[in-house]
């Protein structure tokens, strides 16, 4: 099935797919630079979604209906928390915090231009994928916030 793009949602696509280009490049260049072993997991687990993400908006540019599944899931949803909780506090450093600060506020961003996106698109699967795509932005947000807030980088009071 050929999907039929208006010229508002091949400007929006085009958009999200340079956003997960750097989505991706953040993730895997962020994954090199931090210092604790599960942070690392935890954004080269995120680099591989978002590019997941990239292929998805690719398939919608080139006409093709896209397949939301992700097969490379190295990491349940379950299980992440498990890895933050086993070495509660044991690397709290500056760097990795700053790292996932950057990270979170790319993902707000992210996910609101999403939001947008799904608004200004008539063809119904371009708004699944960009509400697919939302849903797991706002995931990978949580799971910044939940190792953050587990490694004492983000109090909430």
């Amino acid at each position: 099935m050929q999907i039929n793009l208006s010229q508002k949602e091949r400007m929006i696509l085009e958009d999200g797919k340079h956003q997960e280009d750097v989505c991706v490049k953040k993730y895997q260049s962020f994954a090199n630079q931090a210092k604790d072993p599960n942070l690392k997991q935890l954004l080269n687990k995120l680099a591989s979604e978002e590019q997941h993400h990239y292929n998805i908006i690719n398939e919608l540019l080139q006409g093709k209906k896209p397949n939301l599944t992700h097969s490379d899931q190295s990491m349940s949803n379950d299980q992440t928390p498990a890895i933050f909780t086993a070495n509660n506090m044991s690397f709290n450093n500056p760097e990795d915090a700053l790292l996932c600060s950057d990270l979170l506020a790319t993902e707000k961003y992210v996910s609101g231009f999403y939001d947008i996106g799904v608004f200004e698109s008539a063809n119904k699967e371009v708004r699944e994928a960009l509400q697919h795509i939302q849903k797991e932005e706002q995931r990978h947000g949580e799971e910044l916030f939940n190792y953050m807030h587990t490694h004492g980088m983000y109090n909430v009071k």
